[in-house]
């Protein structure tokens, strides 16, 4: 069963009220999960890191949006109670050492990184004495680097799964990998899920059907608002829809079906089988060719019609009507 979820990351655009309100509605959703990003500027970064995507009417430098996203200790502790609460866990990708000692205290169950963080062993390390399950997004990291990144977490023994993931926003068709899914799964023999930036529920349902355990998507209120994610992320109204239908699908490929069975099937077989008839009046003595017959519901009422081959040069020995039946008896 795929563990949904939701990422709010920065919609809350430093709001703590904002980021409450996500909860509540994500919950209602259905997600297993919400998920946050836990930015402290100081730690984290410099006036040397530059926008990504310059979408800021208010932040003059990359640092000072970090700075804005910011919440305390208490007020982080607030947001898991909050989603202890409603019923869904409590996640946050740290972005620095001094992130994963917030979320220690908050009391995180497990851990997410970022494709960016994929590298940053000294933050990995830490995260991996903790012995919580760590979910790795491969977003920009070839085999290679993926190989050496879990080579590196082994040895600790914690819980490791990957998400396929491409770094693009909102990811394009031909960007979603999904052959990426048997191949990581082939590769490391852990758990594989994916991680979405299509804006698309197309992408997690498709994803769950070639076996992603784990689902992960951007959530916003509206897609028009302000923020680097908002075009990639999905609404709440889809995030409903994408969660039904994995849940189905959950059923759908947890069902045995047993082909070996069909019993289940023998009146319908009858009902929508097919009997011999002729397609015109017949005399006694007429020779029976493939243009005298025709296949009629339902089955069992004389000469199944996959035994046609049988009946051809064969002689009738009575009369027969137009869309009769034809029986054994009938043939000499």
């Amino acid at each position: 069963m795929p563990l949904i979820i939701a990422e709010i990351a920065q919609a809350h655009e430093g709001s703590l009220g904002i980021a409450h309100s996500y909860i509540d509605a994500l919950a209602s959703c259905g997600v297993d999960a919400v998920k946050f990003q836990t930015h402290i500027a100081d730690a984290e970064s410099s006036e040397f890191e530059r926008f990504r995507v310059k979408f800021s009417y208010e932040d003059e430098t990359r640092f000072d949006y970090w700075k804005r996203m910011e919440f305390t200790l208490e007020q982080w502790k607030g947001l898991k109670e909050h989603c202890d609460k409603v019923g869904v866990e409590f996640i946050s990708s740290p972005f620095s050492c001094a992130a994963v000692d917030i979320l220690e205290k908050v009391g995180v169950k497990r851990y997410k990184i970022g494709s960016g963080e994929m590298t940053n062993y000294l933050m990995l390390a830490k995260i991996a004495r903790t012995g919580k399950p760590i979910i790795l997004s491969s977003g920009m990291s070839d085999y290679k680097e993926l190989e050496q990144c879990i080579a590196f977490l082994k040895p600790f023994g914690n819980d490791i799964s990957l998400l396929q993931c491409t770094t693009a926003y909102p990811t394009q068709p031909e960007q979603w990998g999904f052959k990426e899914i048997p191949n990581l799964k082939g590769r490391y023999g852990i758990p594989i899920g994916y991680s979405d930036h299509s804006s698309d529920i197309t992408v997690c349902i498709a994803a769950t059907a070639l076996g992603a355990e784990i689902l992960e998507f951007h959530a916003v209120f509206d897609k028009k608002m302000f923020g680097p994610d908002a075009k990639a992320s999905l609404n709440l109204d889809e995030i409903s829809k994408l969660v039904k239908s994995v849940r189905k699908l959950e059923i759908s490929l947890n069902q045995i079906s047993d082909k070996a069975d069909i019993s289940s099937y023998n009146d319908l077989k009858i009902l929508f089988g097919k009997s011999l008839a002729v397609n015109k009046n017949l005399n006694q003595g007429h020779v029976i060719t493939l243009e005298d017959l025709e296949s009629k519901k339902p089955a069992k009422m004389g000469i199944a019609a996959k035994e046609f081959s049988d009946v051809l040069g064969k002689t009738l020995n009575k009369p027969l009507l137009q869309w009769d039946f034809l029986k054994l008896e009938d043939l000499k």
